[in-house]
C-alpha cells in the first residue's frame, strides 16, 4: 500500500518565509524589550511592529551583493520601516543572536509536530498490542526458534521503546527551546542582560545561561541525537516486520492495495518496500547525528562552520522523522497479522521449542540437569536435522519412557504455561 503524505505542517516550518519571520519575530520581540526598558519610545516600536515586513526575493538581491543573509535581512527589513524608527532594529545585537534564537522558534514548532506523531504511533501501537494480547507467535533469539510468546507482546516491546524515545526527546525539545541576546562573544557589551530576559520571555524561549556569541552546539546535537534514536527504534521494527513478512515465515505482512504491483518482474511478489524505506531513511537521520556532534568543536567563542551544516539537517532531520513516523503509523494501522501461521510456526519439527519443558520434567522427575540435557538435545535435533516429529521422537525414546508417561510428554506441549504471566505483563501498559 502507498502512502502519501504531504506534511504540510513540517514543510511550512521549515520554508525561507517562515525562517525569515522567526528572525522578525527575535528583532520586534528585542525592540518591545526594549521599549519596556524605556529604551526605545512607544511610538516607535508600534511604528516598527506595523511596518516591519520583508520579501524574500528582494532578501535574496540584496545578499547577491553583501553576501551576508542576515545583513540582506535587516536590510530589506529597514527598507520598509520609516528611518526615525529602523534605526532601533537589531540594536546592540549581533547575527547568531538572532539567527540561533529563531532557530529555537523553529525548532520547537517542529518538536510540536513530532511529540503529536509519536503521540498517533503509540495509541496504534498499543492498540495493536492489546489486540493481539494473546496471539501466540514464536519469540526468537539469535534469529532462531526460543520459545512461545503472543504477537501482542513483542509490540507491547515495542510500545515500551517508543514510550522512552518520546520522553528522551521531550527533555531534549525543551532544552532546545533557549535563546541569546547578548551581543558579541556574548559578554552583553552593548545589550542588557534584561533585554535578553524580556525578550526571550515574549517568545516563550529559555535564556541562555551563558553564551558565546553562539549557542553552545552541545544542545543541538543532543536533539539531534534524540530524532537519530526515533529513527533507530522504528527501524528495528520495521526490521522485524521486513524478517516476519520472508515466505518461509509469513507471521505479518504489509497492507498491500488492490492494484498495488510488487515486481515488474514476478506477479507474486508483495515485498516490505515501505518497512525498507524506513530502514533507509533511518541512515540518513543517524548520519546527521554525527554532523551535529561535529558541530560541537567551534574556534574559540565562535566561527561559522556550524552554520552551512544546521541549514540542512534541522530541518531534514524533523522532516525525515516528521514522514518516517507518519508513514510507520501507516504500516501498523494496515497490518496483516497471519495468526494461523504464527500458532503453525511455534510447532515446527513437531514442537521442538518445547524442549525446556521437556527438560524441567524430566529433571523434576529425577534426572540429573546434563543428563536430561542430553537426553533432550538429542531428540530435538535428529528432529530438526531429519525432519521429523520431536514430539514423537520422545514417546519413542526409551530414556524418556523411564521416566515420563504419554501423557506427561503431552503435558510438555501445553502452551498455555507460556502465557500464564501476560496479564500481569499487560496491566502495565493499562
Amino acid at each position: 500500500m502507498i502512502d502519501r503524505y504531504s506534511l504540510p505542517e513540517m514543510k511550512k516550518v521549515w520554508t525561507l518565509e517562515n525562517r525569515f519571520q522567526r528572525c522578525l519575530d527575535v528583532e520586534i520581540a528585542v525592540c518591545e524589550a526594549y521599549c519596556r526598558l524605556g529604551k526605545i519610545p512607544v511610538e516607535n516600536f508600534e511604528e516598527i511592529k506595523k511596518t516591519a515586513r520583508f520579501d524574500v526575493k528582494r532578501i535574496d538581491e540584496i545578499e547577491r551583493e553583501v553576501r551576508h543573509d542576515i545583513i540582506a535581512f535587516l536590510t530589506n527589513v529597514n527598507e520598509n520601516v520609516p528611518a526615525r524608527s529602523n534605526k532601533y532594529i537589531h540594536m546592540g545585537l549581533t547575527s547568531s543572536d538572532v539567527v540561533d534564537t529563531a532557530n529555537a522558534l523553529l525548532l520547537r514548532d517542529a518538536s510540536n509536530i513530532i511529540i503529536k506523531d509519536l503521540d498517533t504511533v503509540i495509541s496504534s501501537v498499543k492498540e495493536l498490542a492489546f489486540k493481539h494480547k494473546n496471539t501466540v507467535c514464536i519469540g526468537r533469539s539469535h534469529g532462531v526458534h526460543a520459545e512461545i510468546i503472543t504477537f501482542g507482546f513483542k509490540l507491547l516491546n515495542w510500545l515500551d521503546v517508543l514510550e522512552r524515545a518520546k520522553k528522551d526527546f521531550i527533555y531534549a525539545a525543551e532544552e532546545v527551546k533557549t535563546g541569546q541576546i547578548s551581543g558579541p562573544v556574548g559578554t552583553y557589551s552593548n545589550v542588557d542582560p534584561e533585554v535578553e530576559q524580556i525578550a526571550c520571555e515574549i517568545l516563550g524561549l529559555t535564556p541562555a545561561r551563558i553564551s558565546t556569541q553562539v549557542i553552545a552546539r552541545d544542545i543541538y546535537a543532543r536533539y539531534l541525537q534524540s530524532l537519530g534514536i526515533i529513527a533507530s527504534v522504528l527501524e528495528q521494527f520495521a526490521t522485524e516486520i521486513r524478517h516476519l513478512q520472508r515466505t518461509e515465515v509469513r507471521e505479518v505482512e504489509e497492507g498491500f492495495g488492490a492494484h498495488q504491483k510488487g515486481s515488474s518482474a514476478m506477479p507474486h511478489k508483495r515485498n516490505p518496500v515501505l518497512s525498507e524505506n524506513l530502514c533507509g531513511l533511518a541512515r540518513v537521520v543517524r548520519s546527521n547525528t554525527v554532523a551535529a556532534m561535529e558541530n560541537i568543536v567551534l574556534w574559540h567563542e565562535r566561527d561559522i562552520s556550524h552554520s552551512s551544516v544546521e541549514r540542512i539537517i534541522f530541518a531534514d532531520s524533523t522532516i525525515l522523522i516528521d514522514f518516517i513516523l507518519n508513514r510507520f503509523n501507516g504500516i501498523i494501522k494496515n497490518l496483516v497479522v497471519y495468526d494461523k501461521n504464527m500458532l503453525k510456526n511455534t510447532d515446527m519439527y513437531g514442537g521442538v521449542i518445547y524442549s525446556q519443558k521437556v527438560l524441567l520434567k524430566l529433571v523434576e522427575k529425577g534426572l540429573n540437569r546434563e543428563e536430561a540435557y542430553t537426553i533432550v538435545q538429542r531428540n530435538a535435533l535428529y528432529a530438526m536435522d531429519n525432519n521429523t516429529s520431536f514430539r514423537e521422537g520422545l514417546m519413542k525414546d526409551s530414556d524418556v519412557k523411564k521416566y515420563l508417561n504419554e501423557q506427561e510428554i503431552l503435558d510438555c506441549f501445553d502452551i498455555s504455561g507460556y502465557l500464564r504471566n501476560i496479564d500481569k505483563i499487560f496491566a502495565r501498559f493499562e
